[in-house]
């Protein structure tokens, strides 16, 4: 059988054009392209948190599914040690500080815990600001909840 016979499926190198969504189970979306533009991702890229990818494994082109996922399997637990109160005046003055917002810092050179796919910045979503401190949470927003994880496959290459 060659191979222009056959359906290309998504394998761990494919390179792919697709919708997504994720949103936790009580239906609040993170995020979607479902109404945008489509994403593109190289698989095994860190573009897409491991789980996810494994999802999208052996799916066709034209393909929508949808998949619940443990909190454990998918962003993991909320980690309390990773949410920290910094004091204003040690934030850099150009950040606007607004609550309730995800706030990008620069990582420090050669960090290793940079996030990636954020051009070597840490992502914290701001909790509580007061005229003093900024609570930050840097824990992935899908954190310690189970997820819905929608997927339409629009190409493979």
């Amino acid at each position: 059988m060659t191979s222009s016979t056959t359906t290309s499926t998504v394998q761990p190198d494919s390179y792919l054009t697709l919708h997504y969504s994720l949103a936790d189970l009580d239906g609040n979306e993170y995020v979607s392209t479902f109404d945008m533009s489509p994403a593109t991702l190289q698989m095994g890229g860190g573009q897409l948190v491991v789980t996810l990818e494994h999802c999208l494994l052996g799916l066709s082109a034209g393909e929508r599914h949808v998949f619940q996922i443990d909190a454990e399997d998918a962003f993991g637990e909320h980690n309390p040690r990773l949410v920290e109160r910094i004091a204003r005046s040690a934030l850099p003055p150009e950040l606007e500080l607004k609550e309730n917002s995800l706030i990008e810092f620069a990582a420090p050179e050669g960090d290793a815990s940079a996030i990636p796919g954020t051009g070597g910045g840490i992502a914290g979503y701001l909790r509580e600001l007061t005229d003093t401190t900024a609570l930050f949470d840097f824990n992935h927003p899908l954190a310690g909840k189970p997820i819905r994880f929608e997927v339409e496959i629009i190409g493979i290459m």
